[in-house]
């Protein structure tokens, strides 16, 4: 059966920018993934979620991750088999503060080998999770500790390292915050989101398969923190309100991402703070793999304000608008 979303009509679609032909591709593993014996995750689990730590006697700060399969709902009616890290899709928001001594216990349920990359951090080189370049990469069923002091503050990412165009299309991938120490005592702004943007191909049978900047291999999903508008995060927020947007390309599409109800200013560029006076004031800004940009919009009028790609197909599902959007839209609800 092919995949549906509110709205759409059984049956593929033949669509530009949305081809859904032929899984075989040279050189490229096109496999769907299998999802046999997978958990199946709550349909309305969201990703993202706060990874808490445990605390060792020197203070570090310790935390599990697994990757394993997972089959994860987004939309009601749209469900994945995903690669993921501890059930999530995307995985879990790791934060820390500038200066944390961290470890990460990272256990391999995959049925491949895999490893993980701490995406613009910088640390020790055996540590930077470079698969058969700085370690050999974890077996199914094997193990391996990361452990590095988080010298930056910033917006950064955790990603596989191993066959990365499949892989990471298939939902390896987590934010991770690092706040500056001078925020202990207060945050510059009132509300904070972090938006993990993904793209999902999935088959007119609905076997999910890795998305990929190559014909027969476009997505025809988009997802932000796992889910596809209407189901993404509506935030709330009051006028006057200072909101700092955490955007991260963590997939192989580029996404210009735009703001309605007023400009934003680029705080932040890929962990590095951009200086009072280089600051750019912006309405959308181009989201590129690997990329993160913190932005921060003021609620100056009530109403719903939508945040959104500006690539027309990527706010559809499967092709098809669903209560004025779909895929990379979300909304913000701002009143007096």
């Amino acid at each position: 059966m092919a995949p549906t979303a509110s709205g759409a009509t059984e049956g593929t679609m033949d669509m530009p920018g949305m081809d859904m032909g032929s899984e075989e591709m040279s050189g490229m593993d096109m496999r769907p993934v299998d999802v046999t014996d997978a958990p199946v995750a709550d349909s309305e689990a969201r990703g993202n979620q706060p990874l808490e730590p445990t605390i060792a006697e020197d203070g570090t700060k310790e935390f599990e991750l697994m990757a394993g399969v997972v089959r994860w709902n987004i939309l009601p009616d749209v469900e994945i088999g995903a690669f993921a890290y501890n059930d999530q899709v995307s995985g879990p928001e790791i934060r820390v503060t500038q200066g944390d001594a961290v470890r990460i216990r990272f256990t391999n349920t995959l049925p491949e080998a895999t490893s993980i990359h701490w995406h613009g951090l910088i640390l020790p080189n055996e540590m930077d999770g470079a698969s058969d370049v700085t370690q050999d990469p974890v077996e199914p069923g094997g193990t391996f500790v990361y452990e590095f002091t988080v010298e930056q503050a910033g917006t950064y990412f955790y990603h596989t390292h191993k066959s990365v165009d499949r892989q990471q299309a298939l939902g390896l991938y987590g934010a991770l915050i690092s706040e500056p120490k001078v925020w202990a005592t207060e945050k510059p702004f009132d509300q904070e989101y972090t938006l993990v943007l993904g793209e999902w191909k999935i088959d007119d049978q609905g076997q999910t398969l890795p998305a990929m900047n190559q014909a027969g291999a476009f997505p025809n999903f988009f997802t932000i923190n796992g889910k596809s508008y209407p189901e993404t995060e509506t935030i709330t927020a009051t006028v006057g309100d200072r909101i700092r947007f955490r955007f991260v390309g963590s997939g192989q599409f580029i996404h210009p991402m735009h703001i309605h109800g007023g400009p934003f200013e680029i705080v932040e560029t890929d962990g590095n703070l951009v200086p009072e006076g280089a600051r750019l004031t912006k309405d959308t800004v181009l989201v590129g793999p690997g990329e993160r940009y913190d932005v921060e919009w003021t609620a100056l009028q009530p109403g719903r304000w939508l945040i959104h790609c500006h690539i027309n197909d990527h706010v559809t599902n499967n092709g098809v608008e669903v209560e004025g959007g779909g895929g990379l839209t979300m909304i913000v609800e701002v009143t007096l």
